[in-house]
């Protein structure tokens, strides 16, 4: 930031890839739409830039930005957040083994174990809580090359050690990734915990708004930033600059969204708790929480996201959550609107076979930033109506 130096989250959000134009003068950044760019000379290139998928400064300052908030030296941007996880996957070689969490986003597992195996990549789950398990894996005969870190995870919101993993990872030489959508920088910086790649949807809350599609990955590696940039570059799936705009506009706001979204969902986590149709709330917040210690110490809040099951199984669970009216039946999450899903039939179809397979009766909110009574009376007004 030139004039001034600041490491607040708050400050950073809001100016991190934002400096006003030279120029004009304008606080904003410029989309810049152009396909491709004038070179004054046979490879004598402006500012670094050639052609569109190469390389834009709308998606430039996206990419400073995303560095800066996670802590790192270099940021990249992509169509979407699977698309930065199949760049992330690029890095591995046929017959290297992928360790990832027992519990992760569906669309992660399908990508991994529907197409990365067919092109010689094996994955294996376990839970990345038992540091035991995870030791044992890394002195394997063939030991796993990388391993995929969720947490909180999706959708049973289990909180992993990314320290203790991302040591483990490093004296077995293999790559830590962090998938931090949850979280968000402003939470959990993973970086600073020993992770080698973080990597976002930042469909979710960065872009905060259900409004745009896109993916960020940031490291402090040289090495590992310079192999994802060719990645980027020869597979192309990159944002439009009109993505990446939205994306930035999105990420000014995030802690003031975040903190507001937190509260709401440790009130309502502490409601749901008590209610008698509730099984078993999953919240990270939660002052039983097994993990209560690990939240304390590697996040700033417990995040926003929470699930719980039904006494009544999966019929009550698809009652409930159609009979809700302020939380919308949708797939996605991290916006200003808060939503609610069941993952069995919904975001994690994809695992029903698996051994990811998550309970069909477990009901998933992405609290949003309403006032808070007005969405505990929609949700008691959903068991209600679920009950009649």
């Amino acid at each position: 930031m030139a004039g001034t130096m600041t490491d607040r989250f708050e400050t950073l959000a809001v100016h991190a890839g934002a400096e006003p134009d030279p120029h004009t003068g304008a606080v904003v950044p410029a989309i810049q739409m152009s396909t491709t760019f004038k070179q004054d000379g046979v490879g004598g290139l402006r500012g670094g830039f050639e052609y569109g998928r190469s390389g834009n400064p709308t998606r430039l300052a996206l990419e400073e930005a995303i560095a800066t908030l996670e802590g790192g030296s270099h940021g990249l941007a992509y169509a979407s957040g699977l698309a930065a996880t199949q760049n992330v996957l690029y890095l591995l070689d046929p017959g290297d083994r992928l360790l990832m969490s027992d519990d992760v986003y569906g669309g992660t597992w399908r990508l991994a174990d529907k197409v990365w195996r067919r092109y010689g990549i094996e994955t294996d789950t376990i839970d990345l809580r038992d540091l035991d398990a995870v030791a044992t894996a890394f002195a394997a005969e063939r030991p796993p090359r990388m391993v995929w870190i969720e947490t909180p995870s999706n959708p049973l919101l289990k909180v992993i050690d990314i320290s203790a993993v991302a040591r483990l990872a490093a004296v077995a030489g293999a790559t830590a990734v962090v998938d931090n959508t949850f979280a968000t920088p402003y939470l959990q910086r993973p970086l600073e915990l020993g992770a080698d790649l973080v990597l976002h949807s930042a469909t979710k809350y960065l872009g905060g708004h259900s409004d745009v599609i896109g993916g960020l990955i940031a490291t402090r590696s040289d090495e590992l930033a310079e192999r994802l940039r060719f990645h980027q570059n020869a597979a192309g799936a990159v944002p439009s600059p009109f993505d990446c705009f939205l994306i930035m506009r999105g990420m000014r706001t995030l802690a003031v969204r975040m903190e507001r979204a937190c509260a709401n969902a440790l009130m309502l986590a502490l409601w749901l708790v008590d209610r008698p149709e509730v099984e078993r709330v999953h919240y990270p917040g939660l002052p039983d929480h097994p993990a209560a210690e690990l939240v304390e110490r590697q996040m700033r809040l417990p995040g926003a996201m929470l699930s719980f099951e039904l006494r009544g199984g999966e019929d009550a669970a698809r009652r409930f959550a159609g009979a809700a009216r302020l939380f919308t039946l949708a797939e996605s999450l991290g916006a200003v609107e808060s939503l609610i899903e069941l993952p069995a039939p919904m975001t994690h179809a994809s695992v029903a076979d698996s051994p990811l397979a998550v309970p069909a009766s477990l009901v998933r909110l992405s609290v949003g930033i309403e006032a808070a009574d007005d969405l505990s009376a929609d949700l008691e007004a959903a068991f209600a109506a679920s009950a009649s």
